[in-house]
């Protein structure tokens, strides 16, 4: 076949292959002009799951009569005209591809207005457009982009359609991750004439957490701590859920950068990294997290549909999203260091009433409680580190200072497993094994960053069969698998031999973790793979070394137990990311007896 040019209408087709998969990718594309053009209220109009009809609302800027034809001319924009201006691009599409691309594989009717302009005006279809030119309609400022008949001219397309309830679904997720994107445009979704959200504008951040109730669930809100920071030319805003709230799946995960929505693995990573202590295996972190940076510093133009981007500088982004996340994790305890604005209630879903957890000031304590039996607990044979740090020995009045601590002071143990305490909020209940099993872990950790990564040299060396490509970065990243207790030489062009592992780590499959190492520097440029190893060996030694069920405390000591948790990070979950703690207040006990009615 000679060769020739193709028609207009196929390219666009051909584009619209991949832009518009299916309803949802139509409203994700108008849904992004709208934004672009200032909108701040759009009403999203969908009938049979979107094949039928879209209908986009919008009272942004408009589209002038002179330029309504050429918004549906392919590659034809307001939002850039020079390279300089791509390289820190700050709208949401850019490309001019969405419009013609609908438009040739639907019946797409454009109408908009114009401030000043007495009339707005409309046209329907790209032929239309190039043809007959505009006509008169009545239109306020703002644009309606009206898709009929989805894929009604590529019925192959057409086919691989889901049922009308699926493809909502997908245009409900789309819309959802819209409205987190914007809290301050008000957004109207209707399905079949039936109205699914009413989201009005959320200024503050307690409308916002509304908003998000709406979206995610009012449990996501009650289970998330509210992070804002800022460093490096970074800033990092939004909510990460408690460990003790994680999912089966990663389907409440949501990161947006300079307010697009992305996947990005790196992002993805980083966030794993942050919450990889305090998790379940095979558990997913829950967040709703925007990241605000220099629009040059991140290319946006590398992906069709723009899921996906590219940072200038990729290992600055991940080490401040890694570091910031850990911090606020780790303040995740009782009296954890946070100010009232960015504190937060946390409820832990007991059936009825949901029993919450108060974040508070940390507050200097006056108490002293008589220890010797629990410290006895503390200190593991032949390891002078790991005794404890407590508060001198001595009696504890309830009465004697008016500082109540976050935990409060014991008053009883349940069937040996369960510390009951009483603080200003109502009633505290301990789960003292896994509580104590946190406290051990930390200490086990701060000891071995205190005595530093101790090597064990092996008597017999072992040889490693591995990629060219591996073998290289074995060389280059030498000074990096010596801080992480390894020897390992290059004996040829894909074989190393490996001298010297962590000592922690002896009798582990030294080479399936050389491997993983690589694979993470392939692909991140960094690993944390021994640490985590290591961690997982400390996290065992805790378990064993921590106080069991059944072991009869006396008040003294479960007080020592308290203030010890109140001191340690994480301590708001075991190692396994069980909640170690839940407060029952006063309120919710009244309720329970139906006091006052």
């Amino acid at each position: 076949m000679a060769i020739q040019r193709l028609p207009t209408q196929l390219i666009n087709q051909i584009a619209a292959g991949e832009v518009v998969e299916r309803p949802a990718s139509v409203v994700k594309e108008l849904l992004e002009n709208a934004l672009d053009a200032g909108a701040s209220n759009i009403h999203i109009d969908v009938a049979q799951g979107g094949k039928k009809l879209l209908r986009i609302r919008d009272d942004g800027c408009g589209i002038s009569r002179d330029e309504l034809g050429l918004a549906l001319s392919r590659h034809a924009t307001s939002k850039i005209s020079s390279l300089e201006e791509l390289e820190q691009v700050a709208t949401l599409g850019f490309r001019g591809e969405a419009l013609p691309s609908i438009a040739s594989v639907s019946r797409l009717t454009l109408t908009s207005g114009i401030d000043g302009d007495p009339s707005g005006w409309r046209v329907a279809g790209s032929e239309q457009a190039a043809t007959n030119g505009p006509e008169p309609a009545a239109h306020p400022q703002g644009t309606t982009v009206e898709v009929h008949d989805l894929f009604f001219n590529v019925p192959a397309r057409r086919k691989f359609l889901r049922t009308d309830n699926t493809e909502f679904r997908h245009i409900e997720d789309l819309v959802r991750r819209i409205a987190l994107s914007r809290f301050s445009v008000g957004i109207t979704l209707q399905n079949n004439q039936r109205v699914v959200w009413r989201l009005t504008s959320a200024m503050n951040r307690a409308a916002q957490e509304k908003r998000l109730a709406q979206l995610c669930g009012r449990e996501f809100v009650a289970q998330s701590v509210y992070v804002e920071h800022e460093a490096a030319g970074l800033n990092l805003r939004g909510w990460v859920g408690l460990p003790t709230f994680s999912r089966s799946q990663a389907d409440l995960q949501y990161f947006f950068v300079n307010g697009r929505m992305v996947r990005d693995k790196l992002i993805s990573h980083a966030v794993r990294q942050a919450y990889q202590d305090v998790l379940y295996h095979g558990r997913y972190p829950a967040y709703v997290l925007y990241l605000e940076m220099d629009p040059a510093a991140v290319d946006v133009n590398v992906h069709p549909a723009k899921h996906e981007v590219r940072f200038r500088d990729s290992r600055l982004v991940h080490d401040y999203l890694f570091r910031t996340l850990h911090k606020v994790l780790a303040d995740v305890r009782p009296g954890g260091s946070r100010d009232d604005e960015t504190a937060a209630s946390v409820a832990v879903s007991a059936g009825a009433p949901d029993y919450s957890i108060p974040v508070q000031r940390a507050m200097p304590l006056k108490v002293h409680e008589q220890v010797e039996a629990y410290a006895a607990l503390h200190t593991l044979t032949g390891d002078s580190a790991q005794q404890s740090e407590f508060i001198q020995p001595g009696l504890h009045d309830p009465n004697a200072s008016d500082e109540i601590p976050p935990l409060g002071f014991a008053l009883a143990q349940l069937h040996g497993i369960y510390i009951l305490a009483q603080n200003a909020q109502g009633l505290v209940l301990v789960d003292m094994h896994a509580a104590h099993e946190r406290i051990t872990y930390e200490r086990l950790k701060r000891a071995g960053d205190g005595e530093g990564l101790r090597m064990q040299p092996l008597l017999v060396p072992f040889s490693l069969s591995v990629s060219e490509r591996e073998a290289q970065l074995v060389e280059t990243h030498a000074g990096l698998f010596g801080q992480l207790g390894f020897e390992i030489d290059r004996l040829g062009p894909e074989q190393l031999v490996v001298r010297q592992i962590p000592a922690l780590l002896q009798g582990a499959d030294a080479g399936a973790l050389v491997r993983d190492v690589l694979s993470d520097l392939l692909v991140h440029g960094q690993s944390k793979r021994v640490e985590e190893a290591g961690n997982a060996l400390l996290s065992t030694m805790a378990c064993h070394g921590s106080v069991r069920a059944n072991r009869v405390l006396n008040r003294a000591e479960m007080d020592a137990l308290l203030r010890d948790m109140e001191r340690t990070e994480r301590s708001g979950q075991c190692n396994h990311g069980r909640p170690t703690w839940v407060q029952m207040p006063l309120q919710d006990l009244d309720r329970l007896f139906l006091r006052g009615r």
